[in-house]
C-alpha cells in the first residue's frame, strides 16, 4: 500500500494532506480532491512535497468512482462533510478501495447523527474484502483509541467514561466556529444525550453543566452534549455503566447561539425569500468566517481527553488520558488552528496503521476502538499529538464526579 486519495480540502483536510506529504516514506502517492479546485491548489502550495489534485463532487457516486479508478489509491480518506459519507462509501465499494472518515453520517434535512446508516454497510464491505474505518479524527477517533488503550492496559474493568473537550483559545472574532459552522451548530443545538445502566437518557440542549479541570488550562465550565463516539463505545467497552461527553463553550458563544436560535437562523428547513427557498443555517454558514481562516493570530490551546473510573487488580482506580495542542504551534506547522489540526492528524496515523498492517482486518466496517490501540498510540505523538496518562486521586475532578446524571 502506498497511495491515498483525500476528499475534502477544508481546514482539517488541508492538515491531512500536508501531513501525508510530510511522510512520503509511507505515502508514495498523495492525491487531494474537492468540489472547489482552488481549495486544492491552495493546500498543494503549502505541502512540503508535491501532491496531485482534482475536482470532484463527492455527492456524485459515479464521478467519485471515476476519480478513484483514475487515481488508483489504496485508501480513500473522507475529509468532506458528514452528509457525504454514504456516497463516498458507495464509491469505495464499487471501486474496491478501503475507506476511512472522521465523523459519522448525518442527513442534510435532520439534525441527527448516528452510526446506524454506516453500520448497515458491514456485509457489503465484508463481501468485498475491504475495510471501512469509521471516526478516525480526534473526538471521535483518538478519544475512542484512548478508551481502547485504557481497556487493554490500564483497567481490568472500566465502569464510567467522561470524554472532555476544551478549546481554551481566542481567535479574535466576534463569533466563529472552529469547524464547519453548519455541522457545529447542528451538533450543539440538538438535544443532549448520555448512556447509563443500559439506556440512553435525553436532556434539553446545554441543560447540564459542570466545572472540569482541564490539563494545562484549569477549571472551565463544560456542558453535557451528545457525541457520536458514545454510541460505538457503548458497544465495544466491556462492563461500561455510564458514558458522557462534555464540551466547553464561552459565554460569548452561548449568547450568540441563543440569539441566532431565537431569530430562526439555525433552522435547517427552507424558508421562502423573494420567491426562492433558502435554508437559514446554510445562509448563516456563508456569513461566518471559514474555519480555515482562523489560524493566524489564534492563541491558546485545546485540552481533550478521557477520564475513567473502574477497577484494577480488584481495587478502585481513576485515570485520565489526554492531549494538549497549541494553536500557535499548529499554525506554524500547517497554517491551521488546533481544532483543525487535532482532527486532521489522526486519519494520517490511521492510514499508516492500515498501510503497515497494524490495522489489517478482514473486510467489514470498524470503529477505531475495535482495532489495536498500541501501534496508533506509539505513532500519534511522533506526528504532533502527544498523549499523557495520569492517575487521579479522589479529590480531583470532584465537581465532575458530583454531577448526578
Amino acid at each position: 500500500m502506498e497511495g491515498v486519495l483525500i476528499i475534502g480540502a477544508g481546514a482539517a483536510g488541508s492538515v491531512t494532506a500536508q501531513k501525508c506529504a510530510m511522510n512520503r516514506d509511507v505515502f508514495k502517492r498523495v492525491h487531494l480532491a474537492s468540489r472547489r479546485i482552488a481549495s486544492c491548489e491552495a493546500v498543494a502550495k503549502r505541502c512540503v512535497t508535491p501532491i496531485e489534485i482534482s475536482q470532484v463532487d463527492a455527492d456524485n457516486v459515479a464521478e467519485t468512482v471515476a476519480l478513484i479508478n483514475k487515481v488508483k489509491p489504496d485508501l480513500v480518506i473522507n475529509m468532506a462533510l458528514p452528509y457525504q459519507d454514504l456516497p463516498i462509501m458507495d464509491a469505495c465499494l464499487e471501486a474496491g478501495v478501503h475507506y476511512m472518515d472522521t465523523a459519522n453520517y448525518e442527513p442534510r434535512d435532520v439534525a441527527k447523527f448516528e452510526y446506524s446508516w454506516q453500520w448497515k454497510y458491514q456485509d457489503r464491505f465484508k463481501d468485498k474484502g475491504i475495510m471501512a474505518i469509521l471516526g478516525c479524527g480526534f473526538d471521535p477517533g483518538q478519544s475512542n483509541i484512548y478508551c481502547a488503550y485504557a481497556q487493554e492496559f490500564l483497567f481490568d474493568t472500566i465502569e464510567t467514561i467522561d470524554i472532555i473537550d476544551c478549546n481554551d483559545g481566542s481567535h479574535g472574532k466576534a463569533f466563529a466556529t472552529n469547524f464547519n459552522p453548519e455541522i457545529n451548530l447542528r451538533e450543539v443545538t440538538q438535544r443532549g444525550k448520555y448512556w447509563k445502566n443500559g439506556e440512553w437518557i435525553d436532556i434539553d440542549p446545554l441543560s447540564i453543566s459542570a466545572m472540569i479541570d482541564y490539563p494545562e488550562v484549569g477549571p472551565r465550565k463544560s456542558y453535557l452534549i451528545y457525541h457520536e463516539e458514545e454510541e460505538s463505545l457503548v458497544e465495544n467497552i466491556r462492563g461500561l455503566k455510564q458514558i458522557r461527553f462534555w464540551m466547553t463553550f464561552s459565554d460569548n458563544y452561548i449568547k450568540h447561539l441563543e440569539v441566532l436560535q431565537n431569530v430562526g437562523m439555525t433552522r435547517i428547513d427552507p424558508v421562502m425569500y423573494k420567491g426562492n427557498p433558502v435554508i437559514p443555517m446554510e445562509f448563516l454558514k456563508e456569513l461566518l468566517p471559514p474555519p480555515s481562516s482562523l489560524g493566524e493570530g489564534y492563541t491558546g490551546r485545546t485540552s481533550i481527553g478521557c477520564i475513567f473510573t473502574g477497577t484494577k487488580d480488584g481495587k478502585p482506580k481513576r485515570a485520565m488520558i489526554y492531549n494538549v495542542c497549541h494553536h500557535e504551534q499548529a499554525f506554524k506547522e500547517t497554517g491551521a488552528q488546533a481544532v483543525s489540526y487535532t482532527t486532521g492528524v489522526p486519519p494520517v496515523v490511521g492510514a499508516m496503521m492500515l498501510f503497515n498492517g497494524s490495522w489489517k482486518k478482514p473486510g467489514g466496517v470498524y470503529n477505531v476502538e475495535q482495532l489495536p490501540p498500541k501501534p496508533f498510540m506509539d505513532e500519534i505523538g511522533k506526528q504532533g499529538l502527544p498523549w499523557h496518562v495520569r492517575e487521579l486521586d479522589t479529590a480531583e475532578q470532584a465537581e465532575l464526579f458530583a454531577v448526578k446524571t
